[in-house]
């Protein structure tokens, strides 16, 4: 577990430890850290003794001579000498309590930044990778292309079409998503779904934002994608054969 974890949340958790400052779940994960790595003991007992000797440092004690020089110079007052003493404590124990309350802040920010660090990696959305799919135009509209742009999350997709051979009045050009057998999707005889009728531009051109299917969702079970042309009062009966169509 540890090799796998990174090293500084291993060092939040031994510091949050200290500090009294695991919620319930941090403590099980820390307890599972410490029974897997018994060595993590020894890196608690490290940080509780460096912040134990922020609160408390060994005392340094000067050499003999600058001690005896020091006791000799302040020998002649000694009230003097003791009001600095005290003072010199007071400044000492203020010192130490103003260390530790930083190394306490420094621990505590590291803390709190690394839970926001967490909390905005799992609030941001994940990366939408989209489906991209080419047709051709079939004898029937040798020049037409297109581009199927499918966002399988919110299931839109940009539909550009250019170049189709203009229709007799009656005629619709229909995009139709053919589906694998099987495929548990309410499908017609051709296992096909009705996807979009086209709106087409005097140029033969179509440029739409369109709602796919489901089954985009699972990209593995579209077969093909198709356009024909159909009766306008009737397009979903699926009557005509491909004009433009892409083998996947």
């Amino acid at each position: 577990m540890v090799r796998s974890m990174p090293a500084e949340h291993v060092q939040l958790l031994i510091a949050g430890y200290i500090l009294g400052d695991l919620d319930p779940n941090e403590m099980a994960e820390f307890e599972r850290l410490l029974a897997d790595s018994p060595a993590i003991a020894d890196e608690v007992a490290r940080m509780q003794t460096a912040l134990e000797l922020s609160f408390a440092p060994p005392e340094v004690q000067p050499p003999a001579h600058l001690r005896s020089a020091i006791l000799n110079a302040s020998a002649p007052e000694p009230n003097s000498w003791t009001t600095a003493r005290a003072q010199r404590n007071r400044s000492q124990r203020w010192s130490r309590a103003m260390s530790a309350v930083a190394a306490v802040l420094i621990v505590a920010l590291a803390i709190n930044n690394y839970r926001l660090w967490q909390t905005l990696q799992a609030t941001q959305p994940e990366p939408v990778t989209t489906l991209t799919y080419s047709l051709q135009g079939t004898k029937a509209a040798n020049t037409a292309s297109a581009t199927v742009v499918v966002n399988p999350k919110s299931l839109e997709g940009n539909l550009s079409i250019k170049n189709l051979p203009p229709l007799p009045s009656g005629k619709v050009y229909v995009l139709w998503t053919v589906i694998e057998k099987g495929a548990p999707f309410t499908v017609d005889a051709k296992n096909a779904i009705l996807t979009k009728v086209l709106t087409v531009d005097a140029q033969g051109n179509v440029n739409q934002t369109i709602t796919v299917p489901e089954v985009y969702r699972d990209s593995e079970l579209v077969s093909k994608i198709a356009v024909t042309i159909e009766d306008a009062a009737a397009p979903q009966q699926h009557q005509g054969s491909p004009v433009m169509i892409t083998s996947l």
